[in-house]
């Protein structure tokens, strides 16, 4: 069986008591262990497909994938960005000041920005080298994630509550270019386009209904209109989301450490594939043999239910490369 064939087994529900799927979010980890650094890994989309090909033949991870950080589409539109070696890529400049920007900010063309079409050729790249075996997910900011980039994430809250027509308009073309990152993703070759909207986890309920809500169901509609998975991933504690999101159409939801893996399933049903949930800290802190009983209980617990496991959040760079695999061993 092929990962992707497993992958679509979980989906359909077979369930399963031998091995746990395993797709830990591997970025600055993987670029350090490719022997390279993070500019390199966000700026050189061959360098990143390689960097996931070593975690593959090394760690045996089910999923390759594309995210590397939340400012492809923010430079599509026009920000500069500043690429650090040992750290995220860094936006020099709010370019939403106003309500003129919003009115005056245009819809991208994600083949001529060096930053998006980076991206999609490391769709091509990748898809081409795991040869329809490994599922890839390529990534788009979401709407709320993607406005704060663009205006701040002070800024933009402050503008829901004293302008929420101007956040609309904002929240309405961050959508439109999600749609075409994803499409231009989805055309290269992904099979799961995941959406990051880390923002939401800061935000109370009504805010997020009124703002957010329809636009991610309008998003994965869009994206499962080309037969594509959907993995939804919020940093953070979204118990108080749960609630709201368990019927805008996810495929796979990843669940930081904060957020109880029964209760997220009591709220999201058994047709959700959860993702998590073990604490990045725990991973990087703990012995391998802490690190295996911990996810093996997490496992066992999940046996007969749609589950991936991960770690609630990216990978830290400072992992030891022992720590991982036991994560790897504990999911056999």
């Amino acid at each position: 069986m092929t990962k992707k064939e497993f992958l679509n087994g979980i989906s359909r529900g077979e369930k399963s008591t031998g091995n746990t799927m395993f797709a830990p979010i591997l970025m600055h980890f993987i670029a350090r262990y490719a022997g390279g650094n993070y500019a390199r890994f966000a700026s050189d989309y061959r360098f990143l497909v390689e960097a996931n090909l070593r975690a593959l033949d090394h760690f045996d991870i089910d999923m390759v994938g594309l995210i590397s950080d939340p400012y492809r589409e923010t430079s599509a539109f026009g920000a500069r960005i500043e690429f650090i070696p040992e750290g995220v890529p860094r936006c020099l400049d709010y370019i939403i000041k106003n309500e003129r920007d919003i009115r005056d900010l245009g819809r991208p063309d994600l083949y001529s920005c060096e930053r998006t079409r980076d991206r999609i050729l490391g769709a091509e790249l990748l898809a081409k080298r795991v040869n329809g075996e490994v599922p890839v997910f390529g990534w788009v900011e979401g709407p709320m994630a993607e406005a704060c980039d663009l205006a701040g994430i002070e800024q933009f809250m402050v503008m829901t509550m004293i302008d929420p027509d101007s956040a609309t308009i904002l929240l309405d073309k961050c959508l439109l270019t999600a749609k075409d990152f994803a499409k231009a993703q989805i055309e290269a070759g992904c099979d799961i386009i995941g959406i990051g909207d880390a923002i939401c986890s800061q935000i109370d309920p009504e805010t997020y209904r009124f703002f957010v809500k329809e636009r991610h169901r309008e998003l994965i509609s869009f994206i499962h209109g080309f037969g594509v998975m959907v993995k939804m991933h919020i940093c953070g504690d979204i118990s108080h989301l749960l609630p709201l999101i368990n019927d805008i159409g996810i495929d796979i939801l990843d669940i930081d450490w904060q957020v109880n893996p029964q209760h997220a399933f009591e709220i999201m049903g058994d047709e959700v594939i959860r993702c998590g949930n073990i604490d990045p800290r725990f991973v990087m802190d703990k012995t391998p043999d802490e690190i295996i009983y911990a996810c093996k209980d997490l496992c066992n617990k999940e046996i007969g239910r749609k589950f991936i496991l991960s770690a609630g959040c990216e990978i830290i760079v400072t992992t030891p490369v022992t720590n991982l695999m036991a994560m790897r061993i504990a999911s056999n």
